[in-house]
Parts: C-alpha cells; structure tokens; sequence
C-alpha cells in the first residue's frame, strides 16, 4: 500500500479550455478485457438529430460493436462454476450464492458477446480472474458502504456489476456512451435482479454535471491523463476518482503526472495486488478531487 503525499496545498488557477483542447492527443488505450478504447472526446461524429434520443448522447458508428464475436462458446455451467471457485478459493469474506450470481451475469454476457463486442476475454478462468476477481477486490479496498458510486463506461458491466451484488447497500450507476451496451447492462439487471444498480446512456462528463456520486470508478476505459480530463469541469464538485490498472500503471501515472497535478487532483493512495494463477498484477488507483479536498 502506498500513500503519496500531496505535492500541493491550493487548487491550481483555472486554465483556458480553449487553449487546453489544443494540446490534446488521440490515445488508443488497451484494456483489461483485450479491447481497444478511444476517449469519448474522440468519438466518430454524431448521426443526425433525428437518431438522437430524448436524453442521452448523440448516436454513434461505433466500430467497437461491428467486431462481433458469432463463435464465442458459453461454457457449461459446471466450467464457470469451477473456474470462479478456483479463482476466488484463496479469498475470504465472499457471502454464500455471490458465484453463483457471477456465473449469471458471465452467461449473460457470453451469450451476448456473439452480437456486440463485450470482452475479448473468453477462457472461463481467465473470465473469472480478470473480471469478477479483479472487479470484487475493489470491494474489499474501497469504502462503499451506504456510499453511491458511477461506474463509468461500463462495458460489459465492470466492475459495476460484481460490486452491486456484492455490495447491496452500495448505489451503483452504470454510464456507458453506447446505447446497444446500456441496453445489454439493462436487460442484465433485469434478469438479475439488481436493486441496488441502474444504467444510463450518456456521455461521461455530461451525466457527471448533472449528478453527483460519492466516487467515480473507471476500469480499463482510457489513460490517467483522459481520465482526470474527463472529469475536468466537475472536479470541484466530485470527490474521489478510482481507476482500476493493470501492471504499467506506474508508467501510465507518469505520463499523466502534468494534468493531474494542474487540475487539482491528488494521488491518495495506491493498492497494488496480483491476480492468481499467473494472471498479472493490478493496482487501484484513489486520486482526491478537488470537491473531496475539505474533508
């Protein structure tokens, strides 16, 4: 565990977004489910007003959803049963029939997988470490109790929906800027009957102006440096931004040290943590926003 101290005392001044929307770069970032992120910043331009819906952000092609996966095979019952309980056989503090719900939402999404691009991760054990583990373990870090929490970009639902049901008294909201995965996170809580969770169409920064959360997780979505911009007019409003990384997360902190510090935010603490069966190593990631800095 690692608590770096704060490298300042005052918010920094207000910079010219003008002249800050210039020095932006276009970075494709790799995520922990194999696939490849552009921020919302960068989307493709909106269709036309008439395809755009009441709330919500402008429709989008997004070339994400054209790469299907039509031969993902959903594993027997049985496969993913014995791949979660693998994974989590060193764990403690997991409540009685919580695989089980995990196994759920794994056919859910693997049966879906074969229309829109949810995970490139397909092996049962490699689904059972790399989300539901690595997603649960933040729940084990994180103070979440009575607390509501934006699970943005969302994707397939992670780490939202690990933490919802094992969390009942935790609020979770799932944003997503893609309607046909919204729809999936839907239809998903639905059958599984979450009552501690929803999901929202829209724009990150666009939902976060409008509604405000106790913490903002982001998991594999973009780099810390796109992350923190994300939440660059909302800072002073927010309190803590939690990001889930995978082992490079040192590096991607460095490349993004500037605008960290010139929005204001601060690097709390830093939990690093290994994954079993020579899965990698991840870390989480509690940066302070300036919203949270007079507590």
């Amino acid at each position: 565990m690692r608590n770096p101290a704060s490298r300042h005392e005052e918010d920094p001044p207000e910079e010219d977004e003008d002249e800050f929307e210039e020095l932006e770069e276009i970075e494709e970032i790799e995520g922990p489910d194999g696939t490849i992120t552009i921020p919302p910043e960068v989307a493709p331009a909106p269709v036309e007003e008439a395809d755009r819906p009441v709330k919500g952000p402008p429709s989008t092609v997004d070339p994400d959803l054209e790469i299907a996966n039509p031969d993902t095979v959903v594993p027997p019952r049985q496969d993913l049963m014995e791949a979660l309980e693998k994974a989590f056989s060193e764990e403690e503090g997991i409540e009685d029939g919580l695989l089980e719900r995990y196994a759920d939402h794994a056919e859910l999404m693997l049966e879906a997988n074969r229309e829109m691009n949810l995970t490139a991760i397909l092996d049962p054990y490699d689904v059972a470490v790399k989300h539901y583990l690595d997603s649960w373990r933040a729940t084990r870090l994180l103070p979440l109790m009575g607390r509501s929490l934006c699970d943005l970009g969302s994707g397939a639902g992670f780490p939202g929906i690990p933490i919802a049901m094992a969390e009942p008294n935790t609020r979770v909201m799932l944003v997503d800027s893609t309607r046909k995965r919204v729809e999936f996170l839907e239809m998903c809580i639905e059958k599984l009957k979450l009552k501690n969770c929803s999901a929202v169409w829209d724009r990150g920064e666009e939902h976060l102006a409008r509604n405000k959360y106790d913490m903002v997780i982001i998991r594999g979505v973009s780099s810390v440096r796109e992350n923190v911009r994300t939440l660059r007019k909302v800072r002073h409003s927010h309190k803590d931004l939690v990001m889930l990384k995978g082992p490079s997360w040192s590096r991607e902190l460095r490349a993004g040290e500037r605008e960290v510090e010139r929005l204001g935010f601060r690097l709390d603490t830093v939990w690093e943590h290994t994954l079993p069966l020579e899965k990698g190593g991840r870390a989480v990631l509690v940066f302070r926003a300036p919203g949270g800095m007079g507590e």
